[in-house]
């Protein structure tokens, strides 16, 4: 149901933020009101531009009072419409909250505000001589907010974690307009609930993430980048394990990559060249991070070469520069563009156990090709922490019925991945996408304990109404 936001509401808020602050412009609208899959476009009275933390403690506070819901929205890079005010709903985009506090290198702490953009930060680490290592392909506009409502992932986890493993503190804005201040920094705090956690994931639902302190890590003074053909997935699983093994936990990524998904971006991404010309139809971008006192790249090297004489690789190619490696990442990192540029497709962001990866894949294909003939699944991602994305598109001249069947082949895939005691959703989040979906893979006691936290935090239900936690 679109709510009815009065113009009285309107003007107070305008009060409270001045006119750099709000804007109704269709020209300056339009961005912030359709995702980058185009799978929802919103609709809203006013977008608002808070500056501070008290700005949006003072909106909140309106909004609280007079029942009006607010959907908050960081970089607008999210892909499975959490971020997207579909029913009406004043937006809320932390734009303008972009400084970077503080930084403390002897302490290994960054201090920013949700806005800062996530390459901003990977900078300003950096410059201090440190790094930040959550990377992912849009950090050249998605937002540390968004990063941490959504629990972002990326390409580092395997070594780093996830966005939730890199929170030491935040800032939060509750539905009433209380401001929770979490930011202590501190890696051990045994004095209670650690409530911040809540907040991660939990796509803007519960609070208004402000601000946040994260962790930092030694700079890496060096990269071993490898593109390997392999002789199935089989082999990449058993080649992930005999990397950590040898290079311990400087493993940083492990990326499968399907022919398929290779082809489409040598199709459509200019400069893109194929390291490795041969059928196999997969292959993996590893990569290992070296500090100064150690290198790991004479082990990988010793490694690979027992996996060829084992079968497992059929050839490999090392990064020989940082033009190289960034060539390599971009084969890998182009894949959900090239997708997207040619044609109508599918995408499932699933994981299990990196162990049941060959099950989950092959399973998921034949599940997929028996509810619609025609289709062309390719999976690709994240294997060494167990997360793929599974793509699908149609033989040509399908793409409208491939669409058509999307809730079908959805269901197929996700009934494979519960098979599997995996997750519908990895990195992405459920936003509108999952959010009714996830009755059927959480059980009875979580759903209702999700609906209480919601109830507890936020009992009006202002905060993005509709999404992540599901109406029935």
């Amino acid at each position: 149901m679109t709510p009815t936001i009065s113009n009285e509401v309107l003007d107070r808020i305008r009060q409270t933020l001045g006119s750099s602050g709000v804007s109704d412009n269709a020209a300056e609208l339009e961005p912030h009101l359709t995702e980058w899959r185009n799978r929802w476009h919103g609709t809203t009275p006013l977008l608002l531009k808070p500056a501070s933390t008290g700005e949006v403690s003072s909106v909140l506070e309106i909004c609280f009072e007079t029942n009006t819901p607010v959907v908050p929205q960081g970089g607008n890079t999210g892909l499975v419409g959490g971020q997207i005010p579909t029913q009406g709903e004043l937006l809320l985009s932390l734009e303008r909250m972009t400084k970077i506090r503080a930084v403390w290198p002897q302490d290994n702490v960054i201090s920013v505000e949700a806005g800062a953009v996530l390459r901003d930060v990977q900078s300003a680490a950096e410059q201090a001589g440190r790094l930040f290592p959550l990377s992912l392909g849009a950090e050249g506009s998605c937002t540390i907010g968004g990063n941490l409502s959504t629990n972002a992932g990326g390409t580092n986890v395997l070594r780093y974690g996830t966005s939730r493993d890199l929170v030491l503190g935040l800032e939060v804005v509750l539905a009433d307009g209380r401001v929770l201040n979490m930011m202590k920094g501190l890696r051990k705090d045994n004095s209670g609930y650690d409530l911040k956690q809540l907040f991660v994931g939990a796509e803007g639902t519960l609070g208004i993430i402000t601000a946040a302190m994260l962790k930092l890590f030694p700079n890496t003074s060096s990269y071993t980048t490898v593109f390997a053909s392999l002789s199935g997935v089989d082999a990449a699983v058993e080649l992930l394990n005999r990397v950590q093994f040898s290079a311990a936990n400087s493993v940083t990524a492990f990326e499968l990559i399907p022919r398929y998904g290779l082809e489409l971006v040598l199709k459509h991404i200019p400069q893109t060249n194929d390291p490795l010309p041969d059928d196999r139809e997969w292959s993996v971008l590893m990569e290992i991070s070296n500090s100064a006192a150690f290198d790991a790249t004479e082990a990988l090297e010793e490694g690979l070469a027992r996996a060829v004489e084992d079968g497992l690789v059929t050839n490999a190619v090392f990064a020989k520069s940082e033009r190289d490696r960034h060539a390599l990442w971009r084969l890998r990192e182009a894949i959900p563009e090239a997708q997207r540029i040619d044609g109508a497709s599918i995408s499932n962001d699933i994981s299990v156990q990196p162990s049941k990866i060959p099950e989950l894949i092959a399973n998921s294909y034949r599940a997929i090709e028996k509810v619609f003939s025609g289709a062309l699944p390719f999976a690709f991602g994240h294997l060494g922490d167990g997360n793929i994305h599974l793509a699908v598109r149609a033989v040509k001249g399908r793409d409208e019925a491939l669409l058509s069947a999307r809730a079908a082949i959805e269901e197929a895939v996700f009934e494979e991945v519960n098979r599997l005691c995996g997750s519908i959703s990895a990195e992405h989040g459920l936003g509108l996408a999952k959010n009714e979906m996830i009755v059927r893979y959480k059980s009875a006691a979580e759903i209702e304990l999700m609906k209480r936290l919601k109830t507890a935090l936020d009992p009006k239900n202002i905060l993005n109404p509709g999404k992540v936690v599901p109406a029935h």
